[in-house]
C-alpha cells in the first residue's frame, strides 16, 4: 500500500475523457522523505515514517534537527507514519524521497483529513435537529432542541444528562477518512494529485493519501 503526504490546494472542474465535467480536489503530494525505518526488533513494529514541508528555521527544536539530520534533511511540519502489515518489509531506506510517481498504477486512494472547525455549535446545525414550529404560539423557542429531561432519568444512576446525549458542543476539527475516490489524473512535474470529489479540511490543509483499502471502482 502506497501512501503519501500532502497539502490540500483546493477544489476545480475537469472533463473526462467521455466529456462529463467532473468536481476534483488538487492536492500538492510529495515529495516526502522518508524520516525513519521502524523495525520490530528495534520498535516492536515495522513502518515507515513519513515527512512533508520544511519546518522554518525560528520552529525548529534540537530534537527535531536531530531526528531529521539521520535523514540528512531538515525538521518537516507534518509527520505521519504508514504501519506495514504484520512481518512485511520494506524497500524504502532513511533518506529516500517519495513523489506521487507511487501511485502511477493506482485508481483508487483514500484521503485522511481534519474537518474545518466550527467552534460552539447548537444542536440544529450539529445534529440537523428540525427546531420548533414556526408558528402556534413558539415565541423565541424556534431553534431550542426540545425536553432534555426525559433522558436525564436513570434510576439508581442519577437524574444527570447521560452520556451521548444530542446537545450544542464543539463542531468540526476532526479526522475525517473518505474512501474510494477516484485518482483522475498525475502531474509529476509539479507534484500534484488530481482526486474526485470533495477531501476534509480547508484549503492549505494537510491530507494523507493512501491506495485505497477497498477494490471496488
Amino acid at each position: 500500500m502506497a501512501m503519501l503526504l500532502g497539502k490540500k490546494v483546493g477544489m476545480t472542474q475537469v472533463y473526462d475523457e467521455k466529456e462529463r465535467l467532473l468536481p476534483v480536489t488538487v492536492i500538492q503530494a510529495g515529495p516526502c522523505v522518508v524520516m525513519q525505518v521502524k523495525t520490530v526488533e528495534t520498535d516492536g513494529y515495522n513502518a515507515v515514517q513519513l515527512g512533508y514541508d520544511d519546518r522554518k528555521a525560528s520552529r525548529r527544536t534540537k530534537a527535531a534537527i536531530g531526528h531529521a539530520e539521520k535523514a540528512k534533511t531538515l525538521p518537516k511540519r507534518y509527520i505521519r507514519e504508514m504501519r506495514l502489515a504484520g512481518d512485511a518489509k520494506t524497500e524504502l531506506n532513511q533518506g529516500d524521497s517519495i513523489t506521487v510517481s507511487v501511485f502511477a498504477e493506482t485508481k483508487l486512494v483514500d484521503v485522511i483529513g481534519t474537518s474545518k472547525g466550527k467552534g460552539f455549535t447548537g444542536p440544529m446545525k450539529r445534529w440537523h435537529f428540525g427546531g420548533m414550529p414556526g408558528s402556534h404560539g413558539t415565541e423565541r423557542k424556534h431553534r431550542s432542541p426540545g425536553s432534555q429531561a426525559g433522558y436525564g432519568t436513570d434510576r439508581g444512576h442519577g437524574g444527570d444528562i447521560k452520556k451521548g446525549k444530542k446537545m450544542g458542543g464543539h463542531l468540526g476539527a476532526a479526522r475525517i477518512t473518505v474512501k474510494t475516490h477516484r485518482l483522475v489524473s498525475i502531474d509529476q512535474e509539479n507534484n500534484l494529485l488530481v482526486i474526485k470529489g470533495s477531501v476534509p479540511g480547508p484549503a492549505g490543509g494537510y491530507v494523507v493519501v493512501r491506495t485505497s483499502q477497498k477494490n471496488k471502482v
